[in-house]
C-alpha cells in the first residue's frame, strides 16, 4: 500500500511529480477544512457578534463570508502544497466551469439569486411575506432556495430566482404596522352616533389594535338593508396572531357592545305589498300557498 501511494499520480513538469499520497493529503486536508471553517464561521459570529446590534439576515452574511473567505485560502493551500500553478488551475477551471455553466444553470442561477438577495435585501429573515397568496415567515436564505414557513406550519422551499422574480409581497420591510377593516351593518333608525361610538370603543378596548394611528371609522353606504359601516384600524403583524383571528375577534367585540346596548345588526329583508283590490293577484297568492 505505502509503495503504492508513493507512485507518480501525474507529473506536472520534469523535475515535478505527484504521488498517489499527496492527492490523499490534500483531500482529506480540504474535508477537514471545510468542516472546520464552517464550524469557525459559525463561532465568530456567535461570540463576537453576538453583544453587537446585528440583524439576523447580516449575521448570516457575514458568516458565508467568512466562510468562503477561508475556504478560498484552503484552495490556495492545497495547491501550494501539490505545488500546482494558480495559472494551469485558471486554465483548467475555466474550461470546468463553461461546461458546468451549461449542464446547471438553474443551479448558477439560483446562487446567484441567493446572493443577490443577501446583498439588496428586499426580504430578511424573520420577514413576514405573501407569496401566491399564501402567507409566510423567511425562515432562512440559503444558496439555493429560500425557506418559508407559513401560518398552518408547513415549510415551503422556494428557489431564489423564483422569490427574486416573483410578485413578492413583504409586510414587514419597513415597519410591522398593516392596516386591516372590518364591515358590518347596523338596521334602519339605529343611532348612528352611538354606534360610532361603540366602534371606536370596541378598537381601543382591543389590545392588537395600535393606538396611533387610531381607528377610521367610515359610513361606507346606505344599503339595502342596513346602514353600511367600514371600521380601519391598524395591527402589528408580528403580534403572533392572523389576520382573520384578529378580524373575528373584534366582530365577537362590535356584537357584544351592539347588543349591550340595543343596536341590531341588519339582515336582509324585503318589503311586499299586496293589492287586495285585485282578485287575480289574491287568487295568485292562494295558489301559490296551496303548492
Amino acid at each position: 500500500m505505502i509503495e503504492f501511494l508513493n507512485k507518480t499520480a501525474f507529473t506536472m513538469s520534469d523535475s515535478h511529480v505527484i504521488t498517489w499520497l499527496q492527492i490523499l493529503y490534500a483531500l482529506g486536508f480540504l474535508i477537514v477544512a471545510w468542516f472546520l471553517s464552517r464550524l469557525l464561521a459559525f463561532l465568530v459570529v456567535k461570540k463576537l457578534l453576538s453583544s453587537a446590534r446585528i440583524s439576523q439576515d447580516s449575521r448570516a452574511i457575514i458568516q458565508r463570508i467568512l466562510f468562503y473567505a477561508m475556504i478560498v485560502l484552503v484552495l490556495l493551500t492545497v495547491l501550494t502544497y501539490l505545488g500546482i500553478p494558480l495559472a494551469t488551475f485558471a486554465f483548467i477551471s475555466g474550461a470546468v466551469a463553461i461546461g458546468f455553466g451549461f449542464g446547471a444553470k438553474t443551479i448558477i442561477e439560483n446562487f446567484l439569486s441567493g446572493w443577490i438577495l443577501m446583498s439588496e435585501r428586499p426580504i430578511r429573515i424573520g420577514d413576514i411575506v405573501e407569496m401566491d397568496g399564501l402567507i409566510g415567515r423567511i425562515i432562512s436564505i440559503g444558496n439555493r432556495s429560500t425557506l418559508i414557513k407559513r401560518n398552518d406550519g408547513a415549510d415551503i422551499v422556494v428557489p431564489n430566482s423564483q422569490v427574486l422574480e416573483s410578485r413578492l409581497v413583504n409586510w414587514t420591510l419597513h415597519d410591522p404596522f398593516i392596516r386591516t377593516s372590518v364591515r358590518v351593518g347596523v338596521a334602519y333608525g339605529s343611532d348612528i352616533g352611538l354606534v360610532k361610538n361603540l366602534l371606536e370603543q370596541v378598537i381601543q378596548a382591543y389590545e392588537l389594535a395600535q393606538k396611533e394611528p387610531g381607528a377610521v371609522i367610515v359610513f361606507e353606504d346606505f344599503g339595502d338593508s342596513a346602514l353600511i359601516f367600514d371600521v380601519f384600524f391598524w395591527v402589528s403583524i408580528q403580534a403572533g396572531r392572523e389576520m382573520r383571528l384578529i378580524r373575528s375577534d373584534v366582530r365577537f367585540l362590535i356584537e357584544e357592545a351592539f347588543r349591550a346596548q340595543g343596536i341590531v345588526i341588519a339582515f336582509p329583508q324585503r318589503d311586499v305589498h299586496v293589492n287586495f283590490t285585485d282578485p287575480g293577484q289574491l287568487a295568485r297568492l292562494q295558489d301559490h300557498d296551496n303548492e
